[in-house]
């Protein structure tokens, strides 16, 4: 390769862990919340990895927060051909004087059509990789471009920052991203699609095709997000005759776990996050099924054999509410293995650390669609803990092993 091009969406995955699933029309209000940036910090970890295993090849990005700052914190020299605050001084020329690195990448008030402009502004510069920085909107941003080249299509790569990613452009980690790009040596057609968040933060989900593009051939690209189909109502089942009484539970996104949460008597958030408290053991109804029996929840919250203390949750609220011991149930995304990263990350890493127990539950259907279970926590030490063998529940009585990678 003789030129890497770069594009960063400072923005994106700012949604996640205040429970907002996305920043798309949220940014003021995920800011309002508290929400901090993740995709500069992740781009940083994509070009320090690249630039180990590629060291002398030029890299082309934006101007501050779009790429450049990131480059700079990862030892390279970028060269500067697109400013979305001024880009007739810059546009095209080498940042001999970088922009103020005191810029919040917080306050970046960059836009879609600046992604884009970036793009045409690297394609221009002859970069043979476009290494995009975001979610789902970004890559979609990116590919309308490269579809528009008169003379074939630039591949893209992914390093996955955004909330939700359904897309299979996508490395599964920057640091998998910035070897990728180092190191490909062909390509293969992609899907680039993208969710209607609105629908999404109301619990549908709205997947559409948006673009087919070039993407480098390697093992740790991930497959796009299927969504099984199989019954799970043995599963569901067989975790509700074994909770344990005052145990609080953190229930992650997705139709499986939601099974669990209605079987327990829990109106479900299906891309949100739950924490439950089980009743005591000696509540009416108990037995060795601490299960509320018909849902109904009073003013309190109180359901009839346990407590709901959150529904929909921010990672604030996990933490203003947990209480040991705690477990954490949550389902591979399917096609890509991954457990925390994608679509739960209100489940953080200072969430993590104070969960005694992971219950990952799949169906056999799911469950074959998946080589190993995957990772991409904000916390590498995170990630490494959670690395080696998980066990699956798969049915009523049934648990599979399976390596988290």
């Amino acid at each position: 390769m003789d030129a890497l091009g770069v594009v960063v969406n400072p923005i994106a995955g700012m949604g996640g862990r205040v429970g907002l699933k996305g920043t798309d029309g949220k940014l003021t209000e995920a800011r309002e919340r508290g929400a901090e940036p993740r995709a500069p910090e992740r781009a940083r970890e994509a070009l320090t990895s690249f630039s180990r295993h590629a060291s002398d090849v030029p890299v082309y990005t934006a101007a501050g927060i779009m790429g450049e700052f990131a480059a700079r914190d990862a030892g390279l020299e970028p060269r500067v051909v697109y400013d979305p605050r001024d880009e007739s001084e810059r546009a095209g020329e080498s940042a001999d004087t970088p922009p103020d690195p005191t810029v919040d990448p917080a306050d970046a008030e960059t836009t879609a059509a600046d992604t884009r402009r970036a793009v045409r502004a690297l394609l221009e510069s002859g970069v043979d990789l476009v290494l995009l920085v975001g979610g789902d909107g970004t890559a979609v941003d990116v590919a309308g471009v490269l579809e528009n080249e008169p003379d074939g299509q630039t591949p893209m790569l992914g390093v996955p920052a955004g909330v939700k990613i359904y897309s299979s452009v996508f490395a599964v980690t920057p640091r998998d991203a910035g070897r990728i790009a180092a190191e490909f040596e062909r390509v293969e057609s992609r899907e680039v699609n993208d969710i209607d968040e609105e629908a999404y933060r109301e619990g549908e989900v709205r997947s559409e095709l948006k673009a087919v593009v070039p993407v480098p051939v390697a093992p740790d690209v991930q497959s796009s997000k299927q969504l099984s189909s199989g019954s799970v109502d043995a599963l569901a089942a067989g975790f509700a005759r074994e909770v344990e009484p005052g145990r609080t539970y953190v229930f992650g996104p997705g139709g499986t776990v939601g099974a669990i949460e209605s079987e327990l008597g829990i109106e479900p958030s299906p891309l949100g996050v739950d924490v439950w408290r089980a009743g005591s053991a000696d509540s009416e109804g108990g037995g060795d099924r601490n299960t509320a029996t018909d849902g109904e929840i009073d003013g309190d919250g109180n359901l009839d054999d346990g407590q709901l203390l959150a529904t929909d949750a921010a990672e604030a609220d996990i933490l203003d509410v947990l209480e040991s011991p705690v477990t954490v149930v949550v389902s591979p995304i399917g096609g890509q293995g991954v457990i925390f990263g994608r679509g739960n990350h209100q489940i953080s890493p200072a969430v993590l650390e104070q969960v005694d127990e992971i219950v990952v539950v799949a169906d056999e259907e799911k469950l074959a669609e998946i080589p190993a279970l995957r990772v991409d926590t904000d916390d590498e030490a995170i990630n490494e803990e959670l690395r080696g063998w998980q066990r699956v529940r798969t049915g009523r009585f049934t648990t599979r092993l399976v390596k988290v990678v």
